[in-house]
């Protein structure tokens, strides 16, 4: 007499794994996808838990909250202002520790002319005064996580990057070709983030109008600092000025642009402003 034994399915079967950790026994499943999830990867749900995927596939989907000027809302710090400020800290200790790293980006009109990039890398060297670069930063630190919340990072890159450019070209439109003993603009360095500064002063006081907000404020500092930078030596007003004017352009582009074609004005304004720095700044060098 012979006896037989027929296995059933639990022994044929192989324990659930989860498909992220295939070392990983679960028998606890997503309620979205029904995949097995381990520990690691289950995200707590109102019913149940999701796996990661699934929770970062829902994420995807779901619409960008946005702030009253279109920026995207996120979580986190300011990466953009914290990345100026480090570049900005960087190149100080380069200028400290590095012979002619300051000679070698500062602007001046007659650099320029030469090499267009100093018309930007001024903006990230300071004078050897500890004071210079620490006003500067802190003023930056003052308003850039704001304006950088409210009109999204690649605005407010745009706004800082062109600030710069036109604190730059403010002081190769006021410089003059001719050197003198008494005049010597034209071959004069010129440092410090004060243009780009001055650029975000400017949006800011726009954008707090758009928004119905005090700006008295901003109005205040803006002219102690104007008032400053003509009382006190060797401060570039020209490049305050320049730095003020772009700020306000493209702070008004971007804060009173219809929202159906926020994007577009935002991108449109941009170009146009770029455009036009480099349109003055040849037509001053043409003008030599």
């Amino acid at each position: 007499m012979s006896t037989e034994f027929t296995a059933g399915p639990a022994a044929s079967e192989q324990p659930p794994v989860c498909p992220r950790h295939p070392d990983r026994v679960s028998y606890v499943r997503c309620q979205r996808c029904g995949r097995p999830v381990c520990p690691e990867c289950q995200r707590p749900a109102a019913v149940g838990v999701h796996c990661v995927d699934c929770v970062r596939t829902a994420a995807r989907a779901m619409p960008a909250t946005r702030t009253a000027l279109g920026g995207r809302v996120r979580d986190g710090r300011p990466v953009v202002t914290l990345t100026i400020i480090g570049l900005c800290v960087a190149s100080f200790i380069a200028q400290q520790v590095i012979p002619g790293w300051t000679t070698r980006w500062i602007f001046s009109p007659a650099a320029g002319q030469i090499e267009p990039i100093r018309f930007i890398s001024a903006a990230f060297l300071h004078s050897s005064s500890i004071f210079h670069i620490a006003f500067n930063m802190y003023a930056l630190w003052l308003v850039g996580p704001y304006l950088e919340s409210t009109l999204g990072r690649w605005r407010f890159a745009a706004l800082y990057l062109l600030s710069a450019v036109g604190g730059s070209v403010g002081v190769l439109l006021f410089a003059s070709p001719v050197i003198t003993p008494t005049d010597v603009s034209w071959i004069s360095g010129v440092v410090g983030a004060s243009g780009a500064v001055f650029g975000l002063f400017g949006a800011i006081l726009v954008v707090l109008r758009r928004l119905g907000r005090d700006a008295r404020q901003i109005l205040v500092f803006i002219a102690i600092n104007g008032v400053i930078g003509f009382v006190v030596p060797n401060i570039a007003w020209q490049a305050h000025l320049g730095g003020l004017v772009t700020g306000v352009v493209l702070g008004a582009a971007y804060a009173y642009a219809p929202r159906k074609y926020r994007q577009v004005a935002a991108v449109s304004a941009t170009v146009g402003v770029a455009v036009l720095l480099v349109v003055l700044a040849l037509a001053k060098y043409a003008s030599v």
